[in-house]
């Protein structure tokens, strides 16, 4: 399953905004595979913060774990992002490549 993070706006910013993202997102996340990939697509998204990052892929990532893939993207904003939170919770995100 691919998710367009656009779908959550262009600007993704807040705590509060991306716990309410990913509350959105439970009913569909139910409904995937046990077997089955998420892709996460940044394509789209303008900013990227940290904090809405968090909120939304850091519970996905320690629930799905190697099944969570997120797919490559040009903005800086995307890239500064997960360097950053890769590097705060000593995580590594797998990347489609």
């Amino acid at each position: 399953m691919k998710l367009m993070l656009e779908k959550f706006g262009t600007t993704l910013i807040t705590r509060e905004l991306g716990s309410e993202a990913l509350k959105a997102f439970r009913t569909t996340l139910r409904d995937l595979p046990r077997d089955d990939v998420l892709e996460i697509d940044f394509s789209g998204v303008l900013t990227l913060s940290p904090s809405w990052t968090d909120e939304f892929l850091s519970p996905l990532a320690d629930e799905l774990g190697d099944r969570l893939v997120l797919l490559p993207s040009d903005n800086l904003s995307v890239q500064a992002t997960l360097k950053i939170l890769q590097e705060a919770n000593k995580r590594s995100f797998k990347f489609k490549e």
